[in-house]
């Protein structure tokens, strides 16, 4: 008799897109660990860091909490961890949040498409087709975490990702999405620029450097399937959510 194969486990739910016009952060106490999630936390970091020893326990963004005090606004209550506080996910007793917050950037060709990239085999990630971004760090003490700072750390990853340079002011809040764990992510969107421009600063940075190892564009959800390899759990959600806004422009468009 034949044993049964395993079943596939489920892919993890797609994010959502919220109807944000506004966010406010706000500094609250890094979470509480019991002894014994500290000692979990540290083991599973430590197996991480033997299967890849090129993750960095740097500091990073946490999401405490959030809120709607109003329609359109988002509230943010927002901690400073390091990287190996989200090996918490891989502790099943932990209760402690290990939502993060992440900013990524819409960049578009003149065309209308959108880059994307496929993350390196040495990230976090491997494999995984994204847009440009990753975690937000926390500002330094005595300097606050806003949009402003947002927008800064956007402008950061756009450039280490891709070799595009931007200045913050010219980033426009399109997008907010809520994923796995309740992380947050922010999107802005990039001023537009041909395709060969994008490729030539790509192909700029130097290899070792790189965290996405290969660039595509795409202009709606019905392009993804060509991209083989994991995704972003926001990257269906959002592209479907611009691919109604442009609809809805050209209906109100006379």
């Amino acid at each position: 008799m034949r044993e049964a194969a395993a079943p596939t486990p489920p892919p993890p739910p797609l994010a959502e897109v919220l109807g944000v016009r506004r966010i406010r952060l706000a500094e609250v106490a890094a979470p509480r660990l019991t002894i014994e999630e500290r000692h979990a936390r540290d083991q599973v970091w430590a197996t991480m860091v033997l299967a890849n020893p090129t993750l960095f326990d740097g500091p990073a963004v946490a999401c405490a909490d959030t809120s709607w005090p109003r329609p359109g606004e988002l509230h943010v209550s927002w901690s400073r961890v390091t990287y190996r506080h989200y090996a918490l996910r891989r502790v099943p007793s932990a209760t402690a949040p290990t939502a993060s917050l992440s900013v990524s950037i819409l960049q578009t060709t003149d065309d209308g498409r959108l880059l994307v990239g496929r993350m390196s085999p040495t990230t976090a990630a491997p494999g995984r087709w994204q847009f440009p971004g990753g975690s937000v760090e926390p500002p330094p003490d005595g300097e606050r975490l806003d949009l402003a700072a947002l927008r800064r750390n956007a402008v950061r990853e756009l450039a280490e990702e891709t070799g595009v340079t931007a200045a913050p002011t010219e980033l426009e809040l399109r997008a907010v999405t809520r994923g796995q764990y309740g992380s947050v992510g922010v999107l802005f969107l990039a001023p537009p620029l041909p395709e060969p421009v994008l490729r030539e600063h790509f192909t700029a940075l130097a290899p070792p450097e790189r965290e996405l190892v290969e660039l595509a564009f795409v202009r709606s959800p019905a392009d993804l399937p060509g991209l083989p390899g994991p995704h972003a759990d926001y990257l269906t959600p959002v592209l479907r959510h611009l691919t109604r806004q442009q609809a809805g422009l050209r209906r109100r468009t006379p």
